[in-house]
């Protein structure tokens, strides 16, 4: 599911304290909206899979390294189910399904091939085929949904082709400069967010 944070209809109260704590922290209105968004909608995508209601459904994360709020989500009362959210200015998106899964959105950038990005996430086939930044972004948010689903690290970026024997993409543009890419274990099918 992805949208506009506008369009995810959801009460902030289904967050949890870490969630409000980590939200309040950001300085612009419009980036603590997506944030929030982010978090309700990947509510509603586990939801729907799991058939029950969002609002019965708590987003855990924790990194070892940052603690609580960071790190893969997963839901506390289904461990077992794969979710994921991106958020992009403007943008929210999420995922959930069985294995692993992992999401991204991202703005393409104005202009020429923004070649700092490009030097710094492809490995030198994909430099040498890659002329614009649309399709720069396209390589880059497979690279990141592979992040999320823990195949990938940032710093192995450039040794990373992102064609991906044993997975299911599912790629799609919002307006003309945000693209997403979903990759899961199981087919996967774009849902809209439910009014």
């Amino acid at each position: 599911m992805g949208g506009r944070p506008d369009e995810v209809r959801a009460p902030d109260d289904w967050l949890t304290d870490v969630e409000r704590e980590r939200a309040a922290r950001f300085r612009f209105e419009v980036d603590r909206d997506c944030f929030v968004a982010a978090h309700l909608l990947v509510r509603v995508c586990a939801a729907a899979v799991l058939g029950v209601e969002p609002r019965e459904l708590t987003l855990l994360q924790h990194c070892h390294l940052h603690g609580p709020g960071h790190g893969r989500p997963s839901i506390e009362q289904a461990p077992e189910l794969g979710v994921s959210f991106s958020h992009t200015r403007g943008y929210v998106c999420a995922a959930a399904g069985p294995g692993r899964v992992g999401v991204d959105a991202e703005h393409v950038p104005p202009g020429p091939l923004d070649t700092l990005l490009a030097d710094r996430v492809l490995n030198p086939r994909e430099r040498a085929l890659v002329a614009g930044n649309d399709e720069l972004i396209r390589h880059w948010t497979r690279k990141e949904a592979l992040i999320k689903r823990g195949e990938l690290t940032i710093d192995k970026l450039r040794a990373c082709e992102d064609d991906l024997p044993g997975r299911h993409l599912l790629e799609w543009s919002a307006g003309p400069d945000i693209r997403v890419a979903v990759i899961t274990d199981a087919p996967a099918r774009r849902a809209a967010i439910p009014e």
